[in-house]
């Protein structure tokens, strides 16, 4: 088993050097002016934020500020809701709608000469609580509050940039999103030409859909499934789950990152020929054993693994091409901790087929169903007591963005969370890095479990935490 040098954590020293007031970018023509209603998956409370995502560009890949401001400009009158705000529904204040009104995104401008490219991707493995300073923040009483799309630049000293966006997740998964930014890209590309031919690598995406009634609830609304990603286990664990929560909240996090290569594909072996599965299956199961191995809860407790499933092609009529809006439900795998944890072969397959069963029961019906239970219990969360939550960045396409010059040198989060990330590997399109915040105390044992399972010594797995 291959392993790397830890990689040093980078914190970035002295501060942005803003040039002005960030500027307010509306769309460059005038757009339709009305209320969006979100549905019932926009509008669930655990999607209250905003999704952050942060590139480095190399200098020969780097494009200028004004060249990114002005192709924002134009991708904002087909996406112009991004240019709106959010506000509670005049008749249901606990529901929002988004104004499409033309206020405009935030896009900030700044200069970090102290830091380069370079160092940036010697140190990128683990996000640092520093790096938060690339991300212009706003000011504001509430997340309603805050600009639907905030934007910073950031130019370095070797003539590289950075470039963190900020879109409310309120209005876009991370299809959407990946939508979006490739429609950016193409604009920069574009330039002020009003088309843009340069082959099929760039083809032009899927004009945006904006209309988000395919989801709506039923009336009268019919739960007709358990719904166990919103179901809480306290009554069969006691008072062991929220012990489990406040032992993740309660205590200083480590971020821990993990690059698989071959890795993944040598977990779906291991299931074969009984079991065959794909590398998001294997990979998923693998990484919920070793962290709830990490964690030791008690053998009896039970726990989840929580993963969003696409539910575009899934639901009946398919969601219409171009759909942006979180168009994705929680698969639920549960389990209790002793049999997910066993240190048999079988108990590897066992993890697999649990989260092969969440997916599978995601159909039409249960999709409906999990709309009306929202429309029937508003403010729903999911349960995270013993729960790890995965969200794939993986397959989006996020890793190509090219804004004229070159693609990015580094994609990722700004930071690390409670949450587990998977995310592609810049040129290895086999590779999925790894990325959660664990209790400092339980990272080395973390790693040791991500690695410990692959028994074969010529696995290719690389820690890069």
């Amino acid at each position: 088993m291959e392993k790397e040098a830890p990689a040093a954590e980078l914190e970035i020293l002295g501060e942005c050097q803003y040039s002005g007031e960030p500027a307010v970018v509306r769309p460059s023509q005038p757009t339709p002016r009305h209320t969006l209603h979100l549905s019932n998956l926009d509008d669930q409370r655990f999607l209250r934020f905003s999704i952050k995502y942060l590139y480095v560009f190399a200098a020969p890949a780097a494009v200028p500020a004004d060249a990114l401001r002005a192709a924002l400009a134009r991708v904002l009158v087909d996406y112009y809701p991004l240019a709106g705000r959010l506000r509670p529904r005049d008749d249901d204040e606990g529901k929002l709608v988004e104004d499409c009104n033309a206020e405009g995104a935030l896009f900030a401008e700044a200069r970090l000469p102290g830091l380069t490219a370079a160092e940036f991707l010697r140190g990128r493995a683990r996000p640092h609580k520093s790096w938060r300073k690339l991300l212009y923040r706003v000011e504001a009483q509430s997340f309603v509050a805050v600009p639907p799309l905030v934007v910073q630049v950031t130019r370095l000293g070797c003539g590289g940039m950075i470039l963190c966006t900020a879109i409310n997740h309120c209005l876009c998964d991370g299809i959407g999103t990946a939508q979006f930014l490739h429609a950016w890209a193409r604009a920069a590309r574009a330039g002020d030409g009003d088309a843009l031919d340069d082959g099929a690598a760039h083809a032009q995406p899927a004009p945006p859909f904006h209309d988000r009634r395919a989801l709506r609830p039923r009336c009268p609304p019919r739960v007709a499934f358990t719904h166990p990603e919103y179901n809480s286990c306290a009554a069969a664990n006691g008072n062991e789950a929220p012990s489990l929560l406040a032992r993740l909240l309660g205590q200083p996090l480590a971020p821990v990152s993990l690059t698989f290569t071959a890795a993944h594909l040598r977990l779906k072996r291991q299931c074969a020929p009984s079991l065959k599965c794909t590398s998001f299956e294997a990979l998923a199961a693998h990484v919920w054993r070793a962290w709830v191995r990490a964690l030791d809860p008690p053998g009896a407790l039970r726990v989840k693994l929580l993963f969003s499933v696409n539910v575009r092609r899934r639901v009946k009529p398919e969601l219409p091409r171009g759909y942006y809006g979180n168009g994705f439900v929680l698969g639920c795998a549960e389990s209790t901790a002793a049999q997910l944890t066993s240190s048999s072969s079988a108990a590897a397959r066992y993890g697999v087929r649990l989260v092969q069963e969440a997916k599978e029961c995601v159909d039409d019906d249960y999709v409906r169903s999990m709309v009306d239970l929202l429309e029937e219990r508003r403010g729903a969360r999911p349960d995270l007591a013993a729960s790890l939550v995965i969200s794939a960045w993986t397959r989006l396409g996020l890793e190509d963005l090219d804004f004229g010059a070159g693609t990015a040198a580094h994609m990722g989060p700004l930071t690390s969370e409670i949450y587990c990330v998977f995310l592609p590997v810049i040129g290895d399109p086999d590779g999925t890095t790894v990325l959660v915040s664990v209790p400092q105390a339980a990272a080395d044992r973390f790693q040791q479990c991500c690695l410990g399972f692959l028994k074969d010594a010529d696995v290719d797995a690389k820690l890069v935490s």
